[in-house]
């Protein structure tokens, strides 16, 4: 059985998550020197293919010493491939910007939007569908939400406010806090969901500032993680998650399928198990988003729903993710079984 470190309530953040953050690894060739393989130069790309390297040093520190198939570094290390040309991928691979409703906000769903709260990560993954979005242009935050929350006033449907990004933890909490006060005029919004990757690449974030803001929002609040695999997973991890269930949070986590990194029965059965050992519920996994540069990354959709059917007969029903793709234009997130086989 899969279990969460006994200490991982007993743990409190020893240094502020910024500092943390601006000593993350921006230079690929040092991360490479960090985990052992500083003679492996001959991975990188000349450049790092238009999307910079981002990686917190606690995170490189879960990472398998001396091995080039790391399933974490594979994640985050730029490789040649993201240059190749590849048919079908682009630079808004789900609709994105054909989905605005206003500055920082995307309505693409009933009764749910979505605000751009922040350009920044604390971890620049290499199959990230907004690797090519244009943040510069396009934050909620930006004039302490004001016409982002002008948006949502106005269409009484939203019942379901979406902070995603980038990652909106990587805002200050105070920031956030403006969000908040924002929502006081807003009764027919109900839940406020959270999608996020700092609690598990960078879970000093969850401080006490913020897990204080977050108890006190008047609203459901549910908290989607994003793991791939069960390494993600360590006691400052499972800390943060417990921080984040004791303020109210429902915790969740969806992950994206990928080769060479979880795209094996075994490694999708230890991820739900160590993730609800966590406190965290599986609850997607995508089908790669087709965005330009992430095509090597690509698992096919017969492979896929054999994965998941394989899954479903050996975890239980409640550990078992829901397997989805994106697709521009769609009314939901649609099940793979759908146009697959």
């Amino acid at each position: 059985m899969i279990t969460a470190s006994p200490t991982s309530r007993l743990s409190p953040p020893v240094r502020d998550w910024r500092e943390l953050w601006r000593e993350s690894f921006t230079d690929a060739a040092a991360l490479l020197a960090a985990v052992g393989l500083a003679d492996r130069a001959d991975l990188l790309p000349p450049d790092d293919a238009g999307f910079p390297l981002r990686v917190p040093r606690g995170f490189a520190a879960r990472m398998r010493h001396g091995d080039p198939t790391d399933p974490l570094l594979l994640q985050v290390l730029p490789r040649r491939a993201e240059h190749d040309d590849a048919p079908g991928y682009s630079t808004d691979a789900v609709g994105d910007m054909a989905s605005k409703a206003g500055h920082g906000i995307l309505h693409k769903y009933d009764g749910r939007a979505l605000l751009i709260a922040s350009g920044s990560c604390a971890v620049n993954c290499r199959y990230c569908f907004r690797r090519h979005f244009p943040y510069g242009d396009e934050i909620a935050a930006a004039g302490q939400w004001r016409e982002a929350l002008a948006r949502v006033r106005e269409d009484t449907s939203i019942r379901e406010l979406i902070l995603s990004g980038g990652d909106p933890l990587s805002l200050a909490t105070h920031k956030l806090e403006e969000l908040t006060r924002g929502l006081a005029d807003l009764p027919h919004v109900i839940r406020l969901r959270i999608h996020t990757r700092l609690p598990v690449v960078l879970p000093e974030r969850v401080d006490d500032a913020f897990t204080d803001w977050l108890a006190a929002i008047p609203l459901q609040k549910v908290v989607v993680l994003h793991a791939n695999h069960a390494n993600e997973f360590d006691a400052a991890v499972d800390a943060a998650c417990a921080r984040l269930r004791g303020a109210g949070a429902t915790v969740l986590n969806q992950a994206v399928l990928l080769r060479g990194i979880n795209d094996e029965v075994k490694t999708l059965a230890a991820l739900c198990e160590r993730s609800f050992a966590a406190g965290v519920l599986p609850y997607y996994l995508h089908q790669l988003d087709r965005v330009q540069g992430a095509a090597h990354f690509e698992v096919d959709d017969d492979r896929a729903v054999w994965l998941v059917d394989a899954l479903r007969a050996r975890l239980p029903g409640y550990l078992v993710p829901r397997l989805v793709r994106e697709l521009p234009g769609d009314p939901s997130k649609r099940p793979i079984a759908d146009f697959a086989r």
